[in-house]
Formats: C-alpha cells, structure tokens, sequence
C-alpha cells in the first residue's frame, strides 16, 4: 500500500467506528433484511449478498474515514481537557490530611515513603517540585494528582472508544468516574490514588487494543507495552496485583491461540515486566545515601527490602496492623451502596446491560467478562482483606478510597452498555439521529446532575483547614523543643511544613510509632541534632532487652529541652508516670518532672491563647481530616478545664476547691462564648458546678450553680439519650432540682420572717 501511495495509521485502529469493514457489515445487513423476500438457500444469499454489496457507495465510507479519526482524538482530548479544567479550578494551594503531608515530604527530601514505597509517585511528584517552583510543594503535587486524574478519565474513554465507537457512552464512561464523589475528592490532593487510576486506565485500554488486534504483530507489540504498564502499575498502589494476576493469563492465552507465544515472545514479556520495577531502585539508593532528613525503613539489605515491598510493617495485603476483621457480607454491601450512590443507578443499569449485550456480541463477549472479572474478584478480595472497623466515619474514608478501582471498570461497562444499547434500538427500528440525540441527553443529564451534586463539597481551591491547624500547632512551642508526634494528622502535617516548607528549624519532630521499628535511631539519628537516643529501638515490652529502651529513659536524656507530646503517648508503656506527669498544651501536652510544681492561674494565662482558631464546631463532613483537625481545636480549650477538674479529683485538702473552681471558670467563659460546641462540654460543666456544690460553692452562689448543673446535665442529655450513665445524670438532675427548690423555698422564708 506505501508503494501505492496510500498513507497507513502508524497504530491501526480496530473500534468499530473506525474501522469500515464494521459499517460496511452493518450497511450490508440492513439492505438484506429490507429485500421484499429473504434468501431461502445458500446460493440465493450469495447472490443477494454480491447484489447489495454492489449498490453500497464505497468511497463515502473511505472519505469519511479522516472524520472518524478526528471524532475519536476529539472524544478523548476533550474529555481530558474539561475534567483537567474542572479539576485545576477546584485544586487546594495547601497541604491535606491523612498521608499527603507524608508523600510530600519524601519528594521534597526523595527519601523513602511508607511501605510499599511508592517510588513511581516519588519521583514523578519530586519532578514536579523542580518544574514548578514558583508555588507550594503542597499546590504542585496536588496539580500533578489533578492531571493524572484526568489523564486517566481520557484513558477509559479511549477504552470505550476502542470497544464500542465514540459517542455518548465514552463520554459517560470518562464523566461519571472522573466527577464521582471519591475519584474528584480523591484527585486533588497529593495522594497515591490518581496515579492508579491512571494505571487502571492505561491496562483497560492496553487490554482493548490486544483484543482487539487482528494480527499475532500487533498483538504482541500490545502486549510488551501491557507488560512494561503492568510492572510500572505494581511501583504504586499493589491492589493493582488483582487486575494484574487476571491480565497475564488471559494475555498469554490469546497469543497461544493466535500461536504467538514462543520462547523469546515469553521472555521479552518478562523483560518489559520487570523493566517496570526499575523505579523500585530508588528505595536502596535513597537508604544507602541516607541524605533525606525524613525517610521510611531501611532498604539497603534484601529482606529490609522485601520488609517494605511486602509491607510487613503493616500486614501484607492488609489496611492496618490490626487483628480485628470486618464481615464480608457487610463491606460488599458498604461498596455497593457507594455504587448507587456515587454511581447512579442508571450508570449501574447500563453496566447490567453491557453484559447482557456481550451475551450476543461474540467479538466482545471475552473481553467485556474479563472486566467483569476483574471487578467482581478485586471486589471480593479486597473485602475479605480490608481489616478496618468501617462503622467509624473516618475509618470508612481510609476503606472507600480502594473501591475506586472497581468504580473504573463499572463505568467502562457503562459506557459501552450506553453505546451498544443505542446500535441495537438503531439496527431495530431505525431513526439513528434519535437514539444517538437521546444517549447524548442522558450522558449530559447524569454529568449534569453528579456536577451539581459534588461541586461545593469538592471545591478545594480554598481548604487551608489541615496545614492552618500544623501551622498554629508548629508555632505554639518554644523554642528548641521536641515533639514527639502519633497519628496521621499531627505527624505528617507538622513534618511537611517543618522539612518541606522549613519551618521552625528549631524544633526537633520524633515519630513515636517509627521509634518502635529498628531501623529508625541507626538511619535517622544523624539528622535530629540535639535528640539523644539512650539505645537504638524503643521497646514499649522488652525494656530489659540489649539495646533497648523505654520512654522514661527517653525523656530523661533530653530533660534539658522542652518536650510536647502530641497526640498522647504510646499507652503500652507506662514508664513516664514514675517520674513525669503531662500538663496541657492546646492539643499537645507538655512533659515536665513530677517534682515540679503548678502554677494553675499562670498555666492557663499562659496556655488559654496558644491558638487563633475560628471555625465553627461540626462545619465539615464526617470522617474528613478536616473535621478532625476542627474536633482536636475545639477540645484543646477544654483541655485545660478538664486538666484541672481531674487533677481536683485526685487530691485532697484545701486547695481542691480552688482547683475546682478555675475549672467552672474556664467552663463557663469557653461554653457562654460558643452558640454550637460538642455535647460533653455540657457534661464536663455540670459536673464541675456540681463538685464545686459540694465544697460550699467558693465564690459562686449556690442557687446560680445549680441552675448551670440541671441545666448543662439536661441539655447533655438532650444530645447523648444514649449515653451509658444518662440514667444516673437524670438521678442527679432530680436530686439537684429537689435542693434548688429546697434553697428557694428557704430564702422566700427568710425574705418573710418579720422583723
């Protein structure tokens, strides 16, 4: 054909709307079924077949080949340039809960992530710190999570494109994934999940393309680039390993049949695969160096190594460190009612109806399964292995985020459902313009609709919540303090702004969890100046163990500078409390030795204005990192109170009064300056009147006192019906209500004793 003068496609296209010989089938067809009477023999179809096949217009089908080609790239291009437009308007400037900070911090420093490493993500997120300067590391990993979100969107359009033909159901398919309420929330903030997307999209429409191959070439030109995805895939998130243990053999089966898979077929797959794990050198490389200040494990030996690919540290193919299991029947029932509610039900109706038309379409039957397939065993699997209590809100938000590789394949089924449901009711009853006018009204109605619906919620363009909650903490200490962190929200937000953004040099941040592992003193010690380690591993259990040591031997090494915890210490190790108690230190508490006295009026002066915090209580969604880093703001005003009212109670003597009373204080400046706060506030003053009722009442009088004891139980009460002591609080309230009538009843007495 070149020698002919005739220009071929570099990647032949195998859609249906690309390829003729699909429209000149269905042309042909429908002239045979529209003859006045149907061929009763082989020899009569055969001459009604040449007969029709001579009246077709050949050339208008080739013309209208170049148009064709355009549809699809415009499909596609479009697709990826909206959802990148809408992605890029709502992306937040600031750093976000959960692991961004974390993810971030290894960029910045490329060190090492948690296991499994995620090197891909590293080193992608690193280049885009140096090609974007000018703004936050925060903001330029996000706009990278952005495009590869809508990268992927373009991926599962093209896949659709490639099974079904361009038109309505590819723009669904991409549509409703990309602007579904996890995969837009998940896609704006520096987290791992774009980036399998991507990959989930990139094996669906590298699998369509094999299929779809009519020759052994191309299919084995398809499957070296499969092989090099699939590698690549398994250097970020490893649940792709289920697509991928489906894939392989289902790939391998197809180039035996077509008597393509030869001994250096079989190897130079092998090779493209493990070319894809090349990314995964960056971890001994990066621990070997030990340049990065902030780095996870120790991979420059094998089994540290596989100890991180593998994710011992947390439980191989498990969420958590954790023994606690969750019904598989329930997390299946949890991930479906996300479907129809993230989905749709009409996006879940057209995916039914995608496997019903495979049924009849023999071209596609194998593949549109295969997806199914991999769905439907991902789906389980993940299930059985996701060992978190989803009853918590925001446990649940850690679990839903592993069903987005599910949601991908759906909305491919949906999408070529929507595609093969407008072909059929065109080749029955005709009138092509409007089915094709009504799948487009349908497609743009659902988009519409799931637009409308996670706009406000998903515009992130101004979420500061999360860095402005590290940024008050980071800036509360004095200087050259320690700060031993636990948890996601403290730890990977104070470690962000502290390495990545450079604040406060002079702060010195250990991870208490990381302490515990024992690669963490040997690799990290020579970049906390000033922290001394009395071994190298702590040892909540075996203290006695050589090398070891527990945290009271910690703190006493580092008395000499002021030391914070936040949030709490470790309770498996109750050493401190020998010789060191906690006072309060807005979310934090400070360590001082148990010989050192409290100032309880100085205290408060000086911790009551640590943080400038104005969000109002219960003004984000459950289960957000938001909401928690609001919860941990609004009870560290309270935590001074409470440090007071416990320390009351566990004293005697005259100055229990007095301890009880600033307690009440605080309670009622903090609760009387607030319309919205959490209900055990109510609780907490109650019960502070009421101690403060018993010793005589101080300064306070007794009648106001009880009125803000019933008062505070009631409204508690009101709020938390469930609670565990509420028939014990109403016992209270009745007995407070019986001596405030008894104290009215003795001063109208008094009012009318004559003179």
């Amino acid at each position: 054909m070149t020698e002919s003068g005739v220009d071929e496609l570099d990647w032949p296209a195998q859609s249906p709307d690309l390829n003729p010989i699909e429209h000149l089938w269905d042309e042909l067809e429908r002239r045979l079924r529209a003859r006045p009477s149907r061929p009763t023999s082989v020899c009569d179809l055969t001459n009604a077949l040449l007969e029709e096949w001579s009246k077709i217009p050949l050339l208008n089908l080739v013309d209208s080949l170049p148009r064709r080609v355009e549809a699809v790239i415009a499909a596609k291009g479009a697709t990826v340039a909206c959802v990148l437009a809408l992605y890029l308007h709502h992306v937040p400037r600031f750093v976000a809960g959960g692991d961004s900070g974390e993810l971030i911090t290894a960029a910045c420093e490329l060190g090492v992530a948690h296991p499994p490493g995620y090197p891909l993500f590293t080193m992608l997120a690193s280049l885009t710190l140096r090609l974007l300067p000018a703004t936050s590391p925060a903001h330029a990993v996000n706009v990278l999570c952005a495009v590869l979100g809508a990268v992927a969107s373009g991926a599962l359009c093209y896949t659709v494109c490639r099974m079904a033909g361009p038109g309505p159901g590819a723009v669904l398919a991409s549509g409703s994934f990309a602007l579904s309420k996890l995969v837009w929330q998940w896609s704006l903030v520096a987290e791992v999940f774009s980036l399998n997307n991507l990959f989930v999209g990139f094996l669906f429409s590298l699998s369509a393309c094999f299929h779809n191959a009519e020759t052994v070439d191309q299919k084995k030109k398809f499957a070296l680039w499969g092989a090099l995805c699939c590698g690549l895939s398994l250097c970020n998130q490893h649940t792709l390993v289920v697509y991928v243990l489906i894939i392989i053999p289902w790939a391998l089966l197809q180039l035996y049949t077509y008597k393509g898979l030869c001994f250096s077929a079989i190897v130079s797959l092998g090779v493209c695969f493990l070319t894809g794990f090349l990314p995964y050198l960056h971890l001994p490389i990066s621990s070997y160096l030990n340049k990065a200040r902030w780095s996870w494990g120790d991979q420059t030996t094998l089994s540290g190594l596989l100890t991180h690919l593998l994710r011992a540290e947390y439980g191989t193919f498990s969420l958590a460190k954790s023994e606690s299991k969750v019904n598989l029947m329930k997390m299946l029932q949890a991930e479906y009612n996300h479907f129809v509610a993230d989905l749709s039900v009409p996006v879940l109706v057209l995916a039914v109806l995608a496997l019903l038309h495979a049924l009849c379409n023999r071209r596609w039957r194998a593949f549109v399964c295969l997806i199914a397939v991999m769905v439907s065993v991902y789906s389980v699997f993940f299930a059985w292995r996701a060992n978190l209590d989803i009853e918590n809100p925001l446990l649940l938000g850690v679990v839903e985020r592993f069903w987005l590789q599910a949601d991908a394949g759906v909305c491919v089924l949906a999408g070529v459902g929507l595609n093969w449901t407008v072909c059929l009711l065109e080749r029955w009853l005709g009138l092509r313009m409007v089915w094709n006018v009504g799948a487009w009204l349908i497609t743009a109605g659902l988009l519409s609709h799931t637009i409308h619906l996670n706009q406000r919620e998903f515009d992130q363009s101004k979420n500061d919540v999360v860095e402005r909650f590290a940024r008050e903490l980071i800036f509360s200490f004095p200087e050259s303090s320690l700060v031993l962190t636990r948890g996601d929200l403290p730890g990977n937000t104070l470690r962000y702004l502290h390495y990545c953004q450079g604040l406060r040099p002079d702060l010195s941040l250990i991870d208490q969890e990381m302490m515990t592992y024992s690669w963490y003193v040997p690799k990290l010690q020579q970049h906390l100046p000033g922290v001394k380690f009395p071994g190298r591993i702590w040892d909540p259990v075996n203290t006695e163990q050589k090398n070891s040591f527990n945290i009271e031997q910690f703190i006493q090494h580092n008395i000499h500078r002021p030391m914070f915890v936040c949030i709490g210490l470790s309770e498996g190790d109750p050493s401190w409390e020998k010789s060191f108690s906690q006072w309060p230190w807005g979310v934090c508490e400070q360590l001082m030795p148990l010989t050192s006295h409290l100032h309880p009026v100085e205290w408060v002066q000086r911790t009551q204005n640590l943080y400038n915090w104005s969000e109002a209580h219960n003004s984000f969604p459950p289960g957000s990192w938001e909401r928690v880093a609001n919860e941990e703001m609004w009870q560290a005003r309270m935590k001074m109170a409470f440090f007071l009212f416990d320390l009351a109670e566990r004293m005697e003597g005259g100055g229990q009064a007095h301890l009880y009373e600033l307690s009440y204080n605080i309670y009622c400046q903090i609760v009387g300056a607030q319309m919205d706060y959490p209900a055990n506030w109510d609780k907490n003053l109650a019960l502070a009147a009421e101690r403060l009722l018993r010793l005589g009442g101080g300064r306070h009088g007794l009648e106001s006192l009880l009125n803000h004891s019933i008062h505070h139980f009631s409204r508690y009460i009101e709020r938390e019906p469930m609670d565990p002591q509420s028939s014990a609080i109403r016992s209270a309230i009745t007995h407070l209500s019986k001596e405030r009538d008894k104290l009215r009843d003795s001063h109208r007495k008094t009012q009318h004793r004559p003179l």
